[in-house]
């Protein structure tokens, strides 16, 4: 995916709710997209840094970037939003 179909489907969550993310290569992984200072040169680069499910709760305690990775969009082959 291009980092404007990343983004049209990002815009609407504000960043706030779980996403689902389907790869070409790997398992499908379930998280949370964040925004951090070094946010838009990621997004120019086509890169995302997401919050494993499994980590969120330490996230939002700590906001330790740490707990994220990142993730190139092109590797991306579908995002669906979860409820």
């Amino acid at each position: 995916m291009t980092n404007e179909q990343v983004e049209k489907v990002l815009a609407p969550t504000s960043f706030t709710k779980l996403v689902n993310i389907s790869f070409k290569t790997r398992n499908n992984l379930r998280g949370m997209f964040i925004q951090t200072k070094d946010y838009e040169d990621l997004k120019a680069k086509n890169f995302w840094r997401v919050i494993a499910e499994s980590r969120i709760e330490d996230w939002k305690k700590t906001n330790d970037m740490g707990l994220g990775r990142i993730y190139s969009g092109s590797d991306f082959t579908k995002l669906t939003v979860l409820p």
